[in-house]
């Protein structure tokens, strides 16, 4: 008799642990995604390419699909993806193509960021900086064209986000390369960077002001009025946002949020999501 119960004691523990045993045995993968290198062309970098096809991709063969072009992508990635996957599949939002600019192989994050998304290179900054438009060509040159030559983008609709940094560098392409992207999502951008310079470009370029078509979400977190002790970053960006009104430029649609109870840390999902929201809700 108590061998018969110990042996149903067994056959019910090794049931009840087999699902558990099985789930920690299995990587978690999101859905419809694989990653490529991209080489610059120039510096001869090499940088993965995080990329999600959307769900209808294989089934609707003759659709082209807009391409949401992130940085960061060890970190946007994920949060992007997750993000939009309920509102795409149930058809409350366009569905796109997701692209990932991750950091170039042999760099770490920090020092990859610095170099890569700052417009302007800070003698006070121990690792390089100021190589904003180097990455900006090689976004152009190298990525587009090996996203549009191996899946069904569509060139025209292109969307950029970017978060501290990344939005500061977004912002750089704003002024410089408008045409580039169709759609901006700026979170949190770094427009303290080198003495606010961001601002000095602005007054710059004018013949930029004629002939801009864009449409441009800004977000910052309520409480990110003192980055490092002295930058006030809602106030950054609610100055940067009235600058692109006062351009009052018929093909220039903005919109300014400033996010409850976010900080840097917290505020970039709720840009993600609102902003690509409001660009591509149906």
């Amino acid at each position: 008799m108590f061998k018969y119960i110990l042996a149903l004691a067994l056959i019910q523990v090794t049931h009840d642990s087999a699902p558990c045993l099985a789930t920690e045995q299995v990587a978690f993968k999101t859905p419809r995604s694989h990653i490529i290198d991209v080489q610059d062309s120039v510096s001869q970098r090499t940088y993965p390419l995080f990329i999600k096809l959307p769900r209808s991709y294989r089934v609707n063969e003759q659709n082209k699909y807009p391409v949401i072009y992130l940085t960061d992508a060890w970190y946007a990635f994920q949060i992007v993806s997750g993000a939009t996957r309920f509102p795409m599949n149930f058809g409350k939002m366009e569905e796109s193509i997701i692209a990932g600019i991750s950091y170039s192989k042999g760099s770490h994050g920090s020092s990859n960021r610095e170099r890569d998304y700052t417009p302007s290179h800070d003698k006070n900054w121990r690792m390089l900086t100021g190589q904003a438009r180097e990455h900006m060509d090689f976004i152009e040159k190298d990525v587009f064209s090996y996203i549009e030559k191996n899946y069904r983008a569509d060139p025209f609709d292109r969307t950029f986000v970017g978060n501290s940094f990344g939005g500061l560098f977004g912002t750089y392409i704003l002024l410089n390369n408008p045409s580039m992207f169709k759609n901006y999502v700026l979170g949190s951008p770094s427009y303290w960077w080198d003495q606010r310079m961001i601002f000095d470009l602005e007054s710059k370029v004018p013949n930029k002001k004629s002939t801009i078509a864009a449409n441009v979400f800004i977000a910052v977190g309520e409480l990110e009025t003192k980055k490092n002790g002295h930058n006030d970053m809602v106030k950054d960006a609610i100055e940067f946002h009235s600058r692109l009104l006062a351009w009052n430029q018929p093909r220039l649609k903005t919109k300014l949020m400033i996010i409850p109870e976010a900080s840097h840390e917290t505020a970039f999902p709720t840009t993600a999501i609102q902003g690509l929201y409001w660009l591509y809700k149906k």
